[in-house]
């Protein structure tokens, strides 16, 4: 009689936590095309489901924008990717999203977590993952002096969640460590694992951006990590002179390679393309979609938000790219 009572209560729990569609990160997408849903059981996991994507961005107004903030507070190109991501998931919401137990969810927020040298100058030394919440009303310095505070406190002698998390992980003997990593899927599974965990761990974000050309090499495209739920990677690379056409002209012109890595289980590459689109434009266009380039440093608007003297001729700009991205 005991058992029977103890199996029943298992199998109620059971019901219960398959029933359980809500999360602390996320917002359960129930009605969703048919096809889609389906997706989640062909390719259950992410790097069955990759799609990869190649792009470039015109290095000039880059490194001229570069220069013109330099004076009133420090920017680089990680910087200008990651605000140029957010932009992109900010205008292409559906981008947004992630798949956890076979389930679709838009994401609370932007997050983005960024690869960064531990000690810059130390060929040997490791990188480290540095996550944070952009806030879609943020401006360019703001972002520029929150990520700095990051990357400050990294590359300091600073013991980080990070550190102590993988410190603890790294004594616990095999078995235990597999049992545990196991343990914490499985909560993920059914959304019952803590908020506490999933807000500090670097995986559970909207994009993982690396920048290489930062150590002068190529990009790559990474593999998508299946702990967690980060559903893009961008790589970014060294400028390298290409061949391309300029009004019906031939030219060479410096440009900066982007690799990203996408799971089409989340949305379809058109709408993907569309965000990848925004990133490039805010890269070209980054006096007016980032702004901050005033005398004393300021004309703070949200990233992607450019004065209003400017928003029209910006929207039409991003609304011919998407009709060519559409026709194509």
């Amino acid at each position: 009689m005991v058992w029977l009572i103890v199996l029943g209560s298992l199998a109620l729990l059971v019901t219960l936590l398959t029933l359980k569609t809500s999360r602390s990160d996320g917002v359960y997408l129930g009605k969703i095309h048919a096809y889609r849903k389906m997706m989640m059981y062909i390719m259950p996991t992410r790097n069955e489901s990759v799609v990869y994507y190649d792009d470039y961005a015109d290095a000039s107004a880059i490194e001229a924008y570069l220069a013109a903030v330099k004076p009133h507070f420090h920017a680089d190109m990680t910087h200008m990717v990651v605000a140029a991501v957010s932009a992109a998931l900010k205008h292409n919401p559906t981008m947004n999203r992630f798949v956890s137990g076979r389930r679709l969810y838009q994401r609370k927020g932007i997050w983005m977590t960024f690869a960064v040298k531990r000690q810059k100058l130390n060929r040997a030394a490791k990188l480290a993952a540095v996550k944070r919440e952009i806030p879609p009303e943020q401006s360019f310095r703001t972002l520029c002096e929150g990520l700095q505070e990051n990357i400050t406190v990294e590359r300091s002698d600073a013991v980080t969640y990070t550190d102590k998390e993988v410190n603890t992980l790294s004594r616990i003997p095999r078995p235990i460590l597999r049992f545990g990593v196991q343990l914490l899927r499985t909560l993920d599974y059914y959304n019952i694992l803590p908020w506490d965990f999933i807000k500090n761990d670097a995986m559970y974000t909207s994009v993982f951006t690396a920048n290489l050309g930062s150590l002068g090499m190529k990009a790559g495209y990474h593999h998508l990590y299946e702990w967690g739920n980060c559903s893009m990677f961008a790589m970014v690379g060294k400028a390298e002179d290409r061949v391309v056409v300029v009004d019906g002209q031939v030219v060479v012109k410096k440009m900066i390679p982007f690799r990203f890595t996408y799971d089409e289980r989340v949305d379809d590459g058109l709408n993907a393309g569309h965000g990848i689109k925004t990133l490039i434009d805010v890269l070209e266009n980054p006096f007016e979609m980032l702004g901050c380039v005033a005398a004393d440093g300021s004309d703070d608007h949200p990233i992607a938000e450019p004065p209003e003297a400017k928003k029209a001729t910006v929207a039409a700009r991003l609304e011919h790219q998407r009709q060519v991205t559409k026709a194509s």
